[in-house]
């Protein structure tokens, strides 16, 4: 007899169903896992047949045959542990047939006691759509298996509590909903920089309309504290942006379990002697890098010079479409990567090239050979660019008028991201910076002056055609800002000088 037993994988953030089949025959014992299995779930075989004996089972001394279905698919990890044993035990006849509405997925130690997996909710939210209504997963997994709506959620801590559920000597009750606390961790305030307005303006258009932003600056001119100061004024996530970005965490293997709903916006700051595959994901079994885990939050680079060459190009693609699509022989994955980039760098190398309290010592070679290290193409993808000056004497002593606080700042940009939802709504775009051509035609409405100065502008600049559409994206944020529907030449005027 055949027994089927219903499970889940991933192919990158994108759940499938998995059916495990297993069939019992005779002949001299043998135990073969098929299916285009890899290496973990080959071993599954010795950790299966501990845990059934320990968990008091009788293990089936005959020719045990289990096929993972779609055979075509490559299977990875060690979620299949616990529908394999479930499988042979049900073919054995030692357990009641299995609920045909129900999925399970684990892995196993050798007590039979279950271990956490990556990726529950990809999988669970997989679950849903297909109609499974009860799913079993391990404890340390169940509230990030709770998310997902329209599927009972059951924790298990063992395969003994699991038997007893299923036999009904014992049921189990379902997982109740997690939800998140009113607790939220302290971020540092815009309220601590002094002076630097021309920065945190530029700062609150980037983060009003999600774009990019270059710093550039001699050291000490603060590029670095008021890049760590920018997640203090993002917009709230909204419930589909935290999935989006829990998805990518959860199979990274990233989640908290006491609190597994990614709901703050991610603020990644890779060292700059990062490798490709660690920035744009990859490995023998592909993984996100840190374009994906900053999905719908941002992607900090210090010192954007001193990061490796291919690294940084592999960023143009990303902030071009928004995904990030490894390739490798046996698989090919495409992660989410929509993310903000904040950069900063020095004029030259070191750091003082135009500076008013320090004289710079390179020659016209060096700073053009160290400027070179950044590409046009990634530069001409980041929509500000602004210089940061040293701050002045008065300003660090505090004696102008007190500086404005992340609060009042966030309210605005709030209120500019709530004008944007609703203005892209059906559309699948959350922000400005996202406008395609075709949304900045429709958007983008321009006053007559606003359109003389962008004309003038555009033959005397000798813009390129990205060059124009960032002005534009930037100018409409700016208009959003001041909650005006049309963009005037006020707002083009302050969209050009970035």
């Amino acid at each position: 007899m055949v027994v089927t037993v219903r499970s889940l994988g991933l192919t990158g953030i994108t759940g499938y169903e998995v059916s495990v089949e297993c069939v019992i025959s005779g002949g001299l014992p043998a135990f073969d896992v098929v299916g285009l299995p890899d290496t973990a779930v080959k071993e599954a075989r010795e950790r299966v047949r501990a845990a059934v004996k320990n968990c008091g089972e009788k293990f089936p001394v005959s020719r045990i045959t289990v096929n993972l279905a779609p055979a075509r698919v490559r299977k990875e990890g060690t979620v299949y542990d616990l529908p394999i044993l479930l499988g042979i035990l049900a073919a054995a006849e030692e357990i009641r047939p299995l609920p045909e509405d129900a999925a399970f997925l684990g892995e196993l130690s050798l007590s039979g006691a279950l271990r956490p997996v990556t990726g529950v909710l990809p999988m669970a939210l997989t679950a849903a759509r297909l109609g499974i209504r009860q799913l079993f997963v391990p404890a340390h997994n169940a509230a990030e298996a709770t998310l997902a709506d329209g599927v009972e959620v059951y924790a298990v801590e063992n395969v003994a509590q699991l038997l007893a559920h299923l036999s009904g000597q014992a049921p189990m009750t379902p997982q109740p909903r997690w939800e998140p606390g009113r607790g939220s961790r302290p971020l540092p305030d815009f309220a601590d920089v002094m002076g630097q307005e021309n920065v945190k303006r530029a700062l609150e258009i980037a983060a009003a309309g999600g774009h990019n932003i270059l710093l550039v600056g001699s050291p000490g001119a603060g590029k670095s504290m008021l890049a760590r100061r920018l997640p203090s004024i993002l917009p709230d996530m909204t419930r589909a942006e935290s999935l989006q970005t829990t998805e990518i965490y959860s199979v990274a293997g990233m989640t908290d379990p006491a609190h597994p709903l990614v709901d703050t916006r991610p603020f990644r700051s890779p060292h700059h002697t990062a490798s490709t595959v660690s920035l744009s994901g990859g490995g023998g079994i592909p993984r996100p890098g840190e374009i994906s885990l900053a999905h719908n939050g941002v992607l900090f680079l210090d010192e954007l010079p001193e990061f490796h060459k291919d690294a940084l190009e592999a960023l143009r693609q990303p902030l071009e479409d928004g995904v990030v699509t490894v390739s490798r022989v046996s698989n090919t994955v495409t992660y989410p990567a929509r993310f903000m980039l904040i950069a900063s760098m020095n004029p030259c190398p070191c750091g003082y090239y135009g500076s008013k309290i320090k004289q710079c010592k390179c020659s016209p070679a060096q700073i053009q050979r160290y400027l070179g290290r950044v590409s046009g193409p990634l530069v001409d993808r980041i929509d500000l660019q602004i210089e940061t000056d040293a701050v002045p004497y008065d300003s660090l002593r505090g004696q102008g008028s007190p500086e404005e606080s992340s609060a009042e700042v966030r309210k605005r940009v709030q209120q500019a991201r709530l004008i944007q939802q609703k203005r892209f709504e059906g559309t699948g775009i959350f922000a400005n910076a996202h406008m395609s051509a075709r949304d900045i035609n429709r958007f983008c409405r321009l006053s007559p002056d606003a359109d003389s100065l962008l004309k003038s502008a555009f033959d005397s600049l000798k813009m390129s055609a990205r060059a124009y559409s960032r002005i534009l994206k930037i100018a409409r944020t700016v208009a959003d800002l001041a909650q005006s529907e049309d963009i005037t030449a006020e707002h083009i005027a302050e969209a050009i000088r970035y």
